[in-house]
C-alpha cells in the first residue's frame, strides 16, 4: 500500500504554470497546515517531553534516529543542546543512516538498511535509562523500523514521529507521534510539510525536557556555554536582568562562575562558587527553587 505521504495534492496540481508569487503562496498555504496539525498531538507530545525528562534527569541519554532529510533534522536538534542548554556531550545525539556522508548527500538504499539500523543501535548502546526517537514522513523504511525494534527488546522508551498514521514503525513506539500533514505540495516531496512538522515537533521534544530538567529560569537559556562576544553579552544581560543588578556587578561575578546559573546564585546568596555550585545539586539544578525561595 502507498503511504499517505505519497498522495497527490489536488490543490497544486497546477503549480508548474504559476509564477514566483503563485507557487509561494500555494507552499505558503501548505505550511499554515502544519502547526494547527500539530496541535491535534500536543497531549501525546506532552507526555513525551515528560518521559525523556525523566530519563535525563535520571542520568540517561536521547538518540535520534532518521534517514534523509530526517536524519539531518535529528543532527540540527541534539547538535544545539550542549551550547544552547550546557548539557553534557552525548546526552542528546542523532544518527542517520549511511552516516557523516549521509549529512550532504544521498547514500542510496540506506533508509532500507537493517544493518545499518543495528550499527548505529549498538553504537549508541541504549539501556532503560535512555531514550530513542526515530524519525520518518513515511514511518515505513527498514532502518528506523528496525531500530525501534530493537530499542523496545532492550526496554528502552521509544517514541516515533512520522506523517503517517499507518507507518510500519507504529508497533515498536511507546509514544506515537503523527503529524498527518496531508499530501505535499510536489507529490513525496516529505522535505516539505512532513519535514517541517519533524522540526516542529523535535523542537519541542529537546527544548520541553530541557526545561523540565531546569536547564532555563522563566525562559532565560540560563546554561548557556559562553563562547563568543554575543553569548558574553547574553550572560551578562541575563544576570543583570535576573538579579537586578549592574552590568559591572554582573561581569565581575560572571567572570568568577564563567556561567549565568551560578553567578545569578552567587549574587542572591552572597556565596561563593562552590557554595552556589551546592546550592544548585541540592535544588536539583533548577535556579527558580532557589532565587524565589520554592
Amino acid at each position: 500500500m502507498t503511504a499517505i505521504t505519497e498522495n497527490i495534492n489536488c490543490d497544486t496540481t497546477d503549480i508548474d504554470i504559476q509564477n514566483g508569487e503563485q507557487i509561494a503562496r500555494l507552499i505558503n498555504t501548505e505550511d499554515k497546515k502544519v502547526a494547527i496539525t500539530i496541535e491535534k498531538i500536543l497531549p501525546q507530545i506532552g507526555k513525551a517531553i515528560d518521559l525523556i525528562a525523566e530519563k535525563l534527569r535520571n542520568g540517561g541519554r536521547m538518540a535520534y534516529f532518521g534517514s534523509g532529510t530526517s536524519g539531518r533534522i535529528g543532527i540540527l536538534d541534539a547538535s544545539e543542546m550542549t551550547p544552547t542548554y550546557g548539557v553534557p556531550v552525548g546526552m542528546v545525539q542523532a544518527y542517520i543512516s549511511g552516516g557523516a556522508k549521509a549529512v550532504c548527500s544521498a547514500v542510496e538504499n540506506a533508509e532500507d538498511s537493517a544493518e545499518f539500523a543495528m550499527a548505529d543501535f549498538m553504537d549508541f548502546a541504549p539501556t532503560e535509562k535512555d531514550a530513542v526517537v526515530a524519525i520518518s514522513a513515511s514511518g515505513n523504511p527498514e532502518y528506523t523500523r528496525k531500530v525501534l525494534e530493537l530499542a523496545r527488546q532492550k526496554g528502552v522508551l521509544t517514541i516515533a514521529i512520522t506523517s503517517n498514521p499507518e507507518a510500519k514503525f507504529k508497533p515498536y513506539a511507546d509514544i506515537f507521534l503523527c503529524a498527518a500533514v496531508g499530501p505535499e505540495v510536489i507529490s513525496g516531496s516529505s522535505r516539505m510539510k512532513a519535514g517541517t512538522a519533524q522540526k516542529m515537533i523535535v523542537n519541542m521534544l529537546s527544548t520541553g525536557a530541557m526545561v523540565r530538567i531546569g536547564k532555563t529560569y522563566h525562559n532565560y537559556m540560563v546554561d548557556l556555554q559562553i563562547h563568543n562576544e554575543k553569548l558574553w553579552a547574553r550572560a551578562v544581560r541575563y544576570v543583570c536582568e535576573i538579579c537586578n543588578v549592574s552590568e559591572q556587578q554582573a561581569i565581575e561575578t560572571l567572570l568568577l562562575a564563567q556561567n549565568v546559573k551560578i553567578a545569578c546564585v552567587m549574587i542572591a546568596k552572597n556565596c561563593n562558587k562552590d557554595q552556589a555550585e551546592e546550592l544548585l545539586r541540592q535544588k536539583g539544578g533548577i535556579l527558580r527553587r532557589i532565587l524565589e525561595d520554592e
